[in-house]
């Protein structure tokens, strides 16, 4: 495990963004852990959560990208944060975003920012991904915008369990898309840091939930 891997489980678990109790999940899942992004809510964590997303990029896309792209609506403030690290590093990335309705004036369409073109190798940024929804909803307006490739899908966790079949649904995103799938942290990089931080009767539901719901395969 990279050591900023360590500090982004550290820096979650600070901003009181991993939480472990009682959850529902939007599928409907009763969960052990909770991982809430939206309780990002200052600058000083957002320019944290960018440096630990560019770290992320630099370890798992060395074939590099040409832009960067997150989904409305989370994926806008990730977006804009992950640039801003690259560009406190002296590179200058570029971004867009869409919008969740097409425009009809001004300049029109549905992406912000850099404006796609034929051949542009998109990194698509996004929060956490359990069954592939909001990409597969992406992915269309991407390649209606230009002759786009998929460079990838960076997420902030990977939760390793059961998409719509018995994988990931991070691999069965980078099966479907022809694209390599990577995250931050992982759940098992999630419990070996932790160790005996988290208690055991958190760590003993944790692994039956991953009995009921953990993917067969990554």
């Amino acid at each position: 495990m990279h050591d900023f891997q360590r500090r982004f489980i550290d820096f979650m678990l600070e901003a009181g963004v991993l939480t472990f109790g009682d959850f529902t999940t939007k599928s409907g899942r009763k969960t052990p852990y909770f991982v809430n992004t939206g309780l990002y809510r200052s600058g000083s964590q957002m320019a944290i959560l960018g440096r630990a997303y560019a770290d992320a990029i630099d370890a798992s896309f060395p074939q590099g990208f040409d832009v960067l792209f997150g989904p409305a609506y989370k994926g806008i403030p990730l977006v804009v944060a992950v640039a801003t690290a690259f560009a406190e590093r002296g590179r200058d990335v570029e971004f867009c975003f869409n919008r969740k309705e097409a425009k009809d004036h001004g300049e029109g369409g549905v992406i912000v920012g850099r404006k796609l073109r034929d051949g542009d190798r998109v990194l698509i940024v996004e929060d956490v991904t359990t069954a592939g929804t909001s990409i597969r909803e992406t992915v269309p307006v991407l390649r209606a915008a230009a002759g786009i490739s998929l460079a990838g899908l960076i997420v902030s966790v990977n939760r390793m369990e059961r998409g719509t079949t018995d994988r990931t649904a991070l691999a069965e995103l980078a099966d479907e898309f022809a694209m390599p799938t990577r995250s931050i942290v992982d759940l098992d990089e999630i419990l070996e840091h932790l160790g005996d931080r988290l208690g055991s009767d958190d760590r003993m539901r944790i692994t039956a939930y991953r009995e009921q719901y953990g993917a067969a395969t990554s």
